[in-house]
């Protein structure tokens, strides 16, 4: 599927949280910017809100519309009811909503109304007090592009690092029974496309060990032996260039990489937290569309306060801007 030439999709994830004034403080900051200014995908009564502190106006579109300068472009959701709009307070009706404006962007990239979404900071607690089965994007993007679940993965990006993981919000415990060779590999395989489709085109792979030191040849353990070793052998035999395992300690240590393959959350998520903060990228790679969402949460304790920074949402716009080709497949 090739991306049309048309602007990118931003959800103002939850309207409680931080979500609504960094996207709108994206667009006011990308003014001078109309290939990057996005088009805000949320309850219009939320995001005027916030445009009227910052002197802009919120237009109605489908998506297609060009930027305009001073002028926020709405592509509107009729989700939350203005009672449950409580900057600062996690509800279920602003879980219920989260989930509306992404599958109402999805909508829009399908008609082919936009060339990609980057969605602002969600609640897991509001989503799924809402009633939805809700684990982070990756898990519902592959439930409205109608994926199987296991196939769509999470790619942090941050302080020049690219971290995949294989797992993701779960149980350790769970996490790690539910590791298999099959699923490192599809995640190996959905990092190297998506390492395609922002121009790297011969990739280096690095797989990160289960157990302390890819489990010492045995000493702490056969996990490495059975799962992640011959993982790596398959992606070998496909013809990527990959590497591991390795414990991730020791890998992350190394030059080279283009990227990573973390097991489970913490191992992936902890080092780019801890070296790029606030200003990380969410890459959700495998569902056949170009994502991106924020790396950092919905920080309600400041929500409605005007003390949100954008530039993580500015520098996932910028990411999936690079990540369009006009003669490249999409992130498959």
């Amino acid at each position: 599927m090739k991306l049309p030439a048309s602007r990118i999709l931003l959800s103002i994830g939850d309207p409680n949280g931080i979500g609504p004034e960094v996207a709108v403080k994206a667009v006011a900051a990308l003014q001078n910017e109309p290939e990057l200014n996005p088009v805000i995908v949320g309850d219009r009564f939320v995001v005027e809100a916030y445009a009227q502190d910052i002197g802009l106006r919120v237009k109605e579109t489908d998506g297609t519309a060009p930027a305009e300068a001073g002028v926020i472009h709405l592509l509107p959701v009729h989700s939350l009811a203005s009672e449950a709009f409580v900057p600062g307070q996690v509800n279920a009706s602003a879980g219920a909503a989260t989930v509306d404006y992404l599958s109402a962007a999805v909508v829009g990239l399908s008609l082919g109304r936009a060339r990609g979404i980057v969605a602002c900071p969600h609640s897991e607690t509001a989503i799924n007090a809402a009633g939805i089965d809700f684990s982070g994007y990756p898990n519902l993007l592959a439930k409205l592009v109608g994926v199987e679940s296991d196939r769509v993965f999470l790619m942090l990006i941050g302080a020049g690092m690219r971290i995949v993981h294989v797992t993701l919000h779960e149980r350790l415990a769970d996490s790690l029974a539910r590791l298999t060779p099959e699923l490192v590999v599809a995640a190996g395989h959905a990092a190297v496309s998506a390492l395609h489709a922002l121009g790297i085109n011969a990739p280096r792979i690095g797989v990160f060990g289960i157990n302390p030191h890819a489990g010492e040849n045995g000493l702490f353990g056969q996990d490495d032996q059975q799962i992640t070793a011959p993982a790596v052998e398959r992606l070998r035999q496909a013809g990527i260039d990959a590497h591991g395992p390795v414990g991730a300690d020791l890998m992350l240590g190394q030059n080279g990489y283009d990227a990573f393959i973390a097991m489970y959350h913490d191992q992936g998520h902890i080092p780019i937290k801890l070296l790029a903060g606030r200003t990380a990228s969410a890459l959700s790679i495998g569902a056949g569309l170009i994502f991106s969402s924020v790396g950092h949460g919905s920080a309600f304790d400041i929500a409605g306060k005007n003390l949100a920074d954008p530039e993580a949402v500015i520098r996932a716009l910028r990411l999936v801007g690079g990540a369009v080709h006009s003669n490249q497949e999409v992130l498959a």
